[in-house]
């Protein structure tokens, strides 16, 4: 890594933790006397947004977007591939309201937990996959009700570029529950923007928005057959962008939701 980058990506993270500093300690006064949807706005969605564009001016990270015809008018579950860090802020910038599966423990820490409590998370005890299985369930058809986005990593952690974890059916069954679609989203953000260490590549995302899925009927066997469905669709969108080996197994990843 040249000199230069390295110091791009010092500045970017200089200017990020800064920029989260004073947001989070701004919304904490200031978000309580907001509506849910323009707290969003406030906290999350334009802080992401600022996120996304220091990472394109400062390390020269940038998106392209296919399938934005494919997005419903009403919210749904999203189901997308998780490779970074990268497209947990793009996904929170651009779909509002959005409501994200997060770890109970985060709501604790000083401000950042506090303003993030304050957007009707879902948080979950991942130390207990069946209780966070029910918390998802529950607390997910809630958002959904409420007019929110809610956005499910099926994997569970992070899976490096080439490869794909299995998808837990969390997602699918909250959807079918609901009797709603899911929305498949594949990219290849952790080729610029890694999972281990600070070190950020320029380069142009390729973020890939699928069909809406729909199950065909209730319970078990059609959440199982739509979550392979999304499975698929993802498995191949991820090959065409040239993130996935052809010949690539799915991981047994940690238990998840």
């Amino acid at each position: 890594m040249s000199t230069v980058q390295t110091l791009r990506i010092f500045l970017f993270y200089l200017l990020l933790s800064s920029s989260a500093f004073l947001w989070c300690t701004l919304s904490v006064f200031v978000a309580p006397f907001l509506p849910f949807r323009a707290r969003y706005r406030f906290v999350v969605q334009n802080w992401c947004r600022c996120a996304t564009w220091l990472a394109k001016v400062v390390i020269g990270i940038r998106y392209e977007i296919k399938g934005l015809e494919n997005i419903p008018e009403q919210p749904c579950v999203i189901l997308a591939k998780h490779q970074s860090t990268w497209e947990t802020f793009f996904l929170c910038g651009f779909f509002e309201p959005l409501s994200q599966v997060v770890k109970r423990e985060l709501l604790y820490v000083p401000f950042f937990g506090w303003a993030m409590a304050m957007l009707k998370p879902i948080a979950i005890d991942r130390s207990n996959p069946k209780a966070a299985l029910k918390q998802l369930a529950k607390i997910g058809h809630e958002r959904l009700g409420q007019g929110a986005w809610v956005l499910v990593f099926p994997e569970g952690t992070r899976i490096p570029p080439g490869q794909i974890g299995k998808f837990s059916r969390g997602g699918a069954s909250l959807a079918v529950n609901a009797n709603l679609p899911v929305l498949p989203i594949a990219h290849n953000a952790g080729e610029f923007w890694p999972k281990q260490g600070w070190g950020k590549t320029a380069g142009t995302i390729q973020v890939v928005i699928g069909p809406l899925m729909h199950a065909n009927g209730t319970g078990p066997r059609a959440i199982a057959e739509l979550n392979e469905r999304a499975f698929a669709w993802v498995s191949q969108a991820q090959r065409d962008i040239g993130s996935l080996d052809a010949q690539s197994p799915a991981l047994e990843t940690p238990a998840s939701v």
